[in-house]
């Protein structure tokens, strides 16, 4: 795949939808609020990297994949490493891009 392809974009779909925060239930029924740190695009897939009040203790981001079907966008785990690692190296292209360093 070529450079341009690993651009990622960024979006504000689940802002938008939810605002700041959106709340997600776990197997075992609990629900838990995620921070949305940042929504972008990456060769035609759409993550959300999101951030619990936990996690941010850790300096930890889960990123997940956004489907936007009939209503508001649905959040999927993402079940492949090496997808999990193109989302993340993303995610810290955008820290990095939205830099003023020169």
């Amino acid at each position: 795949m070529s450079e341009l392809n690993h651009t990622p974009k960024r979006l504000s779909m689940l802002k938008e939808a939810f605002g700041d925060h959106v709340d997600l239930v776990a197997e075992d029924g609990s629900t838990q609020t995620f921070r949305i740190k940042a929504e972008f695009e990456l060769g035609g897939a759409v993550y959300a990297a999101l951030q619990s009040e936990e996690m941010e203790a850790e300096d930890e981001v889960e990123f997940l994949r956004v489907r936007q079907g009939d209503g508001e966008p649905q959040l999927e785990t993402i079940e492949d490493d090496e997808e999990w690692e193109t989302a993340s190296e993303a995610y810290d292209d955008l820290l990095f891009a939205s830099d003023d360093r020169p």
